[in-house]
């Protein structure tokens, strides 16, 4: 199921694989997630939208008329193993996703972030990521480093040795301003 254009598949995670959604949102994948969609809702908005179902209920995977792909993994790592191996990895240079509503984030000065993030943050951090949708900001701090481990062991694993660089200038870490959830 690998995709052979440029242009990057979009998914549709249903309620068994949130946490899976988020990864793949860091790794730029448009991930829809919906947890209170019915397997009926999940497969009309996948066709109506061209989506492929991620999922861990086989009676979902096997409806008609929709993109599938049933996640065997059981730990998060081994999924996002499996969901890269399917349909490849991200092209470089995609843009990085809100974890919470998957909106792309655009990048903004530190002094347009100055009012929504602490003064220490500020003070360590060059680059920020603003979620349009959410109006969350986001930074390469210590939540950042935790992923970007995570994402090289997936890939190493994945690719027999063969460590993928993340950028280190990604963005981590939700505004902490009471609107931000924890990142995984």
């Amino acid at each position: 199921m690998t995709e052979t254009s440029q242009e990057m598949p979009r998914l549709l995670a249903d309620s068994m694989l949130g946490r899976l959604a988020r990864w793949l949102r860091f790794l730029g994948y448009d991930t829809l997630y919906i947890s209170m969609l019915s397997d009926h809702q999940i497969a009309a908005r996948a066709r109506a939208e061209g989506r492929i179902v991620l999922t861990r209920d086989q009676e979902l995977s096997r409806r008609r008329g929709i993109r599938c792909l049933y996640v065997h993994a059981d730990t998060l790592e081994e999924q996002v193993r499996e969901v890269l191996a399917a349909i490849g990895d991200p092209p470089p240079g995609v843009e990085s996703r809100c974890s919470e509503c998957n909106s792309v984030l655009t990048s903004v000065a530190p002094e347009q972030a100055r009012p929504h993030v602490p003064a220490y943050v500020l003070a360590a951090h060059r680059q920020f990521h603003h979620c349009p949708e959410c109006d969350k900001y986001f930074w390469a701090g210590s939540h950042w480093t935790r992923i970007r481990s995570t994402v090289e062991r997936v890939m190493e694993h994945r690719d027999g040795g063969a460590a993928r660089t993340v950028p280190m200038d990604g963005p981590s870490g939700p505004k902490p301003s009471g609107k931000g959830g924890s990142l995984p």
